[in-house]
């Protein structure tokens, strides 16, 4: 008897240390194409809150690829990327798995998430517009009114076949058509001061230059640099234009996101699952906010007061999935009328 329960002690204390060890060694893969100096803040919260090890890959170009080549002996638990398309690219190549969560449905509005939970949104950035300090009477801006001529040689833009701009392109397209979108890039490649070049920061440093008077930028970019972040210059830049939030005609403002998947062949899936429920959080969503500037998807979650300052956010209600599925259009759109020559 006093062997059988010595074994059992042993057993026993054998189990408590396997239980023990998985608790210690609880991890979860990320792999991502956002700056780990913007998202750590988040993981480093996530892991003093539930005590698992984020082990991030930062993958700069190529992230679809590399998962795809790596098939099922890939790592990847969470793959988290910006903008709509690179996200709608994930679930087309298959690279997904669908999440059916609670947690992550009440947080993520619908149209900000697959409706078969293979992609969810983690923050938004609008496209905005920057402007001369001395220009008056723009609160009501839209994004049609850039190809009215009163604006000829005062806008400044980067290329039409970047991203940010194909994706405002392909939002207008779904709106208004093939035909209207054309007349729109012809009249506002009319009004361009200078060739559709540079990065949003740019547009910023020009109309502080005086080069022209308004232009079209992300939002998270007003607070890197008005922040200092980017240094004393950028810091100038960004003080030195004022920014409204444009919408379409009978819409809202046209946003993109940055959002994540739990990959399909996730070895950690219901830590992957975890990752998520917590970056949709109030915690998380506020960290978003301050690291990156960016609006949280979550109604209710704080703002950094630097965006609360650009006014309410109304976000446009055209389907991000039919923006992502319309950006080859764009692209050939924009191509055909010459915006970036």
């Amino acid at each position: 008897m006093r062997r059988v329960r010595r074994i059992g002690c042993l057993v026993g204390f054998g189990m408590a240390l396997a239980i023990t060890g998985q608790a210690e060694s609880a991890e979860v893969n990320l792999y991502t194409t956002r700056e780990p100096g913007l998202i750590r803040p988040l993981l480093d919260a996530y892991t003093a809150k539930t005590g698992v090890t984020v082990n991030t890959v930062f993958v700069e170009k190529g992230l679809a690829e590399r998962v795809a080549a790596e098939g099922a002996r890939s790592n990847a638990d969470v793959v988290m990327t910006v903008d709509i398309g690179n996200l709608i690219e994930l679930v087309d190549r298959d690279l997904a798995q669908p999440v059916r969560s609670p947690v992550l449905e009440a947080a993520v509005p619908a149209p900000l998430r697959d409706g078969d939970g293979r992609w969810f949104a983690l923050s938004l950035r609008a496209r905005v517009l920057y402007a001369d300090k001395a220009l008056a009477d723009l609160n009501a801006a839209t994004y049609e009114s850039l190809a009215d001529p009163k604006w000829r040689g005062k806008i400044c833009i980067r290329s039409g076949q970047h991203p940010y701009n194909t994706a405002l392109i392909a939002a207008y397209l779904v709106r208004h058509g093939a035909e209207k979108t054309e007349g729109w890039l012809r009249g506002v490649k009319a009004n361009l001061a200078r060739k559709a070049t540079g990065g949003d920061r740019d547009v910023a440093r020009d109309i502080a230059a005086d080069l022209c008077e308004i232009g079209l930028a992300n939002s998270y970019y007003v607070g890197l640099m008005r922040s200092g972040r980017g240094g004393p210059d950028q810091q100038k830049w960004g003080e030195a234009i004022k920014v409204v939030l444009p919408t379409f005609e009978g819409g809202g403002t046209h946003v993109n996101v940055s959002g994540a998947v739990v990959a399909k062949h996730a070895p950690h899936r219901d830590e992957a699952v975890k990752l998520l429920e917590y970056l949709v959080s109030d915690e998380a969503q506020a960290l978003y906010a301050r690291a990156d500037f960016e609006y949280p998807v979550k109604s209710g979650a704080a703002v950094d007061p630097m965006l609360q300052a650009l006014g309410p956010l109304s976000v446009d209600a055209t389907p991000l999935v039919e923006i992502a599925r319309n950006r080859k259009a764009a692209s050939l759109l924009a191509d055909k009328v010459g915006f970036d020559n």
